[in-house]
């Protein structure tokens, strides 16, 4: 699918990628961080070449947060342990400390109230911006979002991305696929 490309993204850059469906955006967002291996050629992150199989993607993956396009929540588990879970059981965070960082992330993203809630009784903009929190509870140096609205309602986009804007005023390193040209 994807031929002859070359994507250099700055440490604090928002880069929108953007086509139709089916023209290659989330497999370029994917091939990002290997969940899909590319064919040929090489993928440097931090000035490592993450395709050299002498590295360890997963310590390099803890450096990339991934927001999907269907959230990928886990409906067994509240907000605040969907949040905690990768911290906990990646970085060997304690509970109290993943918590508390959770929590500073549910406020950052509007959703304090909601830490104890199931997905399920989440609206998709809700749910969205509990993804972006988990993203960020690892402390990624990227965060990497695949059609972070496209499963959305309208009124529902505008909550995702403000905090998304919020992000990038911070200085978060951002590639975004979408295929919608009024949300780049």
């Amino acid at each position: 699918v994807l031929k002859g490309i070359d994507l250099t993204i700055n440490q604090g850059e928002v880069v929108v990628i953007i086509g139709p469906s089916g023209s290659g955006k989330s497999t370029l967002l994917r091939t990002m961080n290997l969940l899909e291996v590319p064919t040929k050629g090489h993928i440097s992150f931090e000035g490592v070449d993450i395709t050299d199989k002498a590295n360890d993607i997963f310590k390099m993956r803890e450096k990339m947060g991934m927001v999907f396009q269907q959230f990928n929540l886990f409906p067994n588990m509240t907000v605040l342990e969907n949040i905690t879970l990768s911290p906990i059981k990646t970085k060997g965070m304690s509970k109290a400390d993943a918590e508390q960082k959770a929590y500073q992330l549910l406020e950052r993203v509007g959703l304090l109230d909601k830490a104890a809630v199931y997905p399920a009784s989440l609206s998709g903009g809700q749910q969205q911006r509990i993804a972006i929190a988990r993203g960020l509870a690892m402390d990624p140096d990227v965060l990497l979002f695949d059609e972070p609205t496209s499963a959305l309602d309208p009124e529902m986009v505008g909550e995702v991305l403000a905090v998304m804007q919020d992000l990038a005023k911070s200085g978060m390193t951002m590639a975004i696929v979408t295929h919608e040209m009024g949300f780049a």
